[in-house]
Formats: structure tokens, sequence, C-alpha cells
């Protein structure tokens, strides 16, 4: 698994299991796992903190046998509602007497379940919904869509993927609950092997800010647990977790929120508003996590909302619809470079906006990888993003996708081969899109695009992508998509479909889950990406289970 910040908790997870051999009878210790067995985890939305989505220590899974004769589904576990989380994977876990690859899945009716992931034996499920609550559903958002709201179609407990502490042991995330007239959300840190709830925690979500932007009292901006959504995969960096909200249709007034807690104390620790002095300016990113580097830097791209203030469309105060580096300072973020398009009024009267793409740092560059609802990538330097220009984008490179129907509501991917890079990217009524790398020159090289033929998402959701590979060994890097197979899954739930393809040729699909009627999964969960680990991918879905896929 390639990784940056997260690379060192994990390993801290695997050498305390094997150095702590404890018996738990006082006699023998447990066996260690089969030879050769893997015991890869994926902690956190997208692998890791680069939000590159690629498992590259995966060495089971190659192009050679990911086909319908050798691979397909193994098992399902059956949840409780449905999935909008990516399942996390916490490998080589002292559970009993004996160490287990345990999957962590949370359902939007707020119940997580850890099962086992090589054999699906539950080990425990529990639910966090506030005592003598419910969670909220698409109808308690009465002014959404004008009343019609239909982005979710039931339930909206836990929607954000979750994050964890390898080191620790210790999973964060947000569950929201409602009796009908109040609205809460709190941020839970629970244990992985038993999900016993940390003596910290919950922490009831709240925050104000100063400013006279949209809803303020006097000057004062306070967060609205009904309207705000917290729709990002959580963020853990240098013992900070990181929240970040959107809204709910764009029912004001609410503004991008990000919220920092203590990751040992749940103690509040920062609070930053995106727009405090204007509307709007959430943060989606279709369910992709906020990006971090080592330093604790944040990468984020903010939807439509204000630009700037008090006239000056470069005010570092108002920054909607515009990707931020953003540095801790004191008990607020400070923005330490921002990009925002210089047609961003034209991209926001037509719901163009940024924002709706998953954006993801290229690993071991200073590149920051976006995307706009206009079809248009943007390739930033992160340490200097190009700031806002009326009349040209002074970034690091401009890729118009060509397509007016593109908006470009998916997740990117990453993958390093052994002689190429790529980066991949699906989005709605658009081919599958794999884009080298050009290391020397710091650019996508467009020219060379390999399109693939094979039919994709249409309507208003695009594909959400994860890769795996045997570090950069030929003939193991697999891209696996997963998409709505027909209709639009932006307000209708729809069937959905788990595609693999050469990573290094998406010209040539490996196999899809269509092709054998006993490897189908059910319903699309939309932006909830599939985990490769261990030799397992593991797709959730909005038919109240996890699909398990593997060798036969």
């Amino acid at each position: 698994m390639r990784l940056s910040k997260l690379a060192a908790p994990v390993m801290l997870v695997l050498a305390s299991c094997k150095d702590s051999q404890a018996p738990s009878d006082g006699t023998n210790p447990p066996p260690p796992p089969p030879p050769g067995a893997q015991s890869a985890s994926v902690l956190t939305q997208h692998n890791d903190n680069s939000r590159s989505g690629l498992n590259d220590n995966e060495t089971a899974l190659t192009t050679a046998n990911v086909n319908v004769q050798q691979f397909g589904a193994l098992f399902s576990v059956p949840v409780d509602d449905q999935i909008y989380a990516q399942p996390l994977v916490v490998g080589h876990l002292l559970i009993g007497d004996s160490y287990h690859n345990i999957v962590i899945v949370a359902t939007v009716n707020n119940t997580l379940y850890a099962f086992d992931g090589d054999n699906g034996t539950l080990y425990w499920q529990k639910n966090f919904t506030a005592p003598g609550m419910r969670p909220p559903s698409r109808s308690d958002m009465t002014g959404a869509c004008g009343g019609g709201y239909s982005d979710f179609s039931g339930n909206i407990g836990i929607v954000g993927t979750p994050v964890i502490d390898g080191a620790a042991g210790r999973m964060y995330f947000v569950a929201r609950s409602t009796n009908g007239t109040s609205y809460v959300q709190h941020l839970h840190a629970v244990g992985v092997t038993d999900g016993a709830e940390s003596a910290a925690g919950p922490m009831q979500i709240a925050a104000t800010y100063a400013g006279n932007g949209d809803g303020n009292v006097n000057g004062v901006i306070t967060f609205d647990a009904q309207r705000q959504n917290q729709r990002q995969g959580l963020t853990l960096v240098n013992g900070t977790v990181y929240v970040s909200f959107s809204s709910h249709c764009d029912w004001g007034p609410y503004h991008g929120w990000i919220l920092g807690y203590d990751a040992s104390t749940l103690q509040q620790k920062l609070v930053y508003n995106d727009t405090p002095n204007g509307y709007a300016g959430g943060l989606w990113e279709s369910g992709m996590g906020m990006a971090a580097d080592a330093q604790g830097d944040l990468y984020v791209v903010t939807g439509n909302g204000t630009v700037g203030d008090a006239g000056d469309p470069a005010n570092p105060v108002n920054r909607g619809s515009s990707a931020l580096k953003l540095s801790p300072s004191g008990s607020t973020l400070r923005v330490a470079s921002y990009f925002t398009p210089s047609n961003f009024e034209l991209l926001n009267q037509y719901d163009l906006d940024y924002g709706g793409m998953g954006a993801l740092l290229i690993p071991n560059s200073t590149l920051y990888l976006t995307g706009s609802k206009d079809a248009t990538l943007y390739l930033l330097n992160k340490d200097a993003m190009g700031g806002y220009q009326s009349s040209f984008n002074h970034v690091q490179q401009t890729i118009p996708l060509g397509r007016n129907d593109a908006n470009m509501h998916c997740q990117a991917a990453y993958y390093k081969g052994s002689s190429k890079e790529f980066v991949y990217v699906w989005s709605e009524n658009d081919p599958l899109r794999a884009i080298p790398f050009d290391r020397a020159a710091n650019l996508l090289s467009i020219q060379s695009e390999i399109v693939s033929g094979v039919a994709g998402p249409t309507g208003q959701s695009g594909a959400v992508l994860s890769v795996s590979s045997n570090g950069s060994q030929p003939g193991t890097g697999i891209l696996w998509a997963s998409h709505a197979f027909s209709g639009d899954a932006e307000h209708d739930v729809t069937p959905g479909v788990l595609r693999a393809f050469d990573a290094n040729d998406v010209r040539r699909e490996l196999w899809n889950n269509q092709q054998n009627p006993r490897d189908g999964a059910g319903t699309y969960a939309k932006f909830a990406s599939p985990t490769i680990a261990n030799g397992h991918v593991y797709l959730p879905t909005f038919s109240n289970r996890v699909v398990v896929y593997g060798l036969k």
C-alpha cells in the first residue's frame, strides 16, 4: 500500500502484533498467519492521505487471474442499510487468541460492522444513533431542492468514510441523529477490536465563526447540524482528526466548514469556515477525503459560493469555487495557497462549479489534480496554486475534456507502472481515460491518453476508481471501477457494475461482475469506492450488503 502519512501507523500495528505474541491463556501464543498470507491495511478513504486510491502491496490479484473463470464473488455480508462509506481494512489484527484481517463497514443507519475479510465471520456490530433518536432521513431536509430532496434515498446516518488510527487501534466517524425536531452530529472514536467507545467520546459537533455571511447573528455564524452535510471522508494527520461539511442540495444558509479535533481527547482544536462573509462553498469532492501532506497541510476543493471579499475576488477571506492549500494556524486554518478558475462566475451561474470531482495529490510530486464540473481538469502546483486571474488560469496545466455533459461527479485514481505513470478519470457521459503523467515535465500527456471503449456511467454520477498492484511489477496493475450500470445515480437507486481493467492499457477489460449471474452485487453505492486488499475486493452496495470478490 503506497503511503505517505498513514504508512507509519500501519507499520506500528503490524510490528506490535508480530512482536507481542503474548498468550491469551498464559501458556501458548496464538499461531502466526499462514505462510505467505497478506495482511495489508486500508485505514482511510482511497488508501492514504494523497487520496491516490492505490494499494501497491497486492500480491495475489494479477491481470492473468482476474477473469471470469478464476475470479468472482466469494461471499457477501448483510448489513442493515445502504453503504455510502468506503470499507476499511485492518490487517493482522489480534481478535481473541488469533490474528485476522478485519473489514469495518458503516451504514446510513449509524451501524458499524466488523467482519473477517477472508471468510465473512462477523466479530461485532454496534449502532451509534444518539439515545432516544433516529438517523435523519431525506424527508427531514424539508428545504432541500425545494422540498423534493432525493440525493439520498432514505437514511442519512454515517455517510463520510471513517478513518482509523492504526497505532491506537481506534476508528473515528461522524454519526447523525434526530428526534424530528432537534438534529445532532457526533464525532465518535471506537476500538477496532470491539467497537467500544473511547472515554473521550462521543463529542457533539458544534462550532461558531466570526463573519457577516449568510445566516449570521450579530456577526457570528453557528454550525447547523441539520443543514450541514458530512459528505467527505475524514482525514487524520499529525494527531488531528479533520471533519469537513457541505450541504443538502444547496439548502441555505450553509457554509463549507472544516473542524479539527484532537485524536486522543476529541477536544476541538481548529475551526475554519471558507465563506464567513459570504455564502455556500460546500466541501463535497464526490465523497473523497481531503488530501494532506506530512507537514499537516490540507488540500481541498470548494463548491459554488462566494469568491473574495469587499469587492476583491482575490481576497482569501471567502474562497468558494476554489482549490485550497490550508495550513494550521492557531485555532483555525490559513489559506496558504489557492486557485480559482477565471470563469468562476459563469461556472457558478450554470452549476458547473469546482468541487464535484474527488481530487488527489500525485505521489512523490508537488502536483494536485483537480477537476471542475465543466469537464476541465486542472493540474496545480500544490505550493503555488495560481491564485485568481480574471483573464487566464495561472496553473501548471489545464485540460479541457471537450464534453459539455461530463459534470465530473467522480473519483480519480493514480498508478505507477514499470514504465509509465497514469492518472485515471471516468466521469459521467464520458469514456474512461488513462492519462500518462510525465514526471520529467511535471505534466499530463493528454496527447498520449488511452481511452477505454467500454460503455460507462450516464446521467449525473460518474465512476469511483481504485487501483491494485504488486509494486510496479508487470502484469499486476489493475484498475477497478464501480459505477451505475444503467440509469442516473444522482437521484435514483440504480443497478451497479464492478469492472476490472489492465491498469497499463484500459482498452483491455479483464472482468466485470455482469459476466456471471452469481457475481452480481445489486445496486450501486454512490461515491463509495471498492477496497482492494489481501487478495479480495470489498464492494459496498445500496442493496444492504458488502459483496466480497476474490480468486475462486
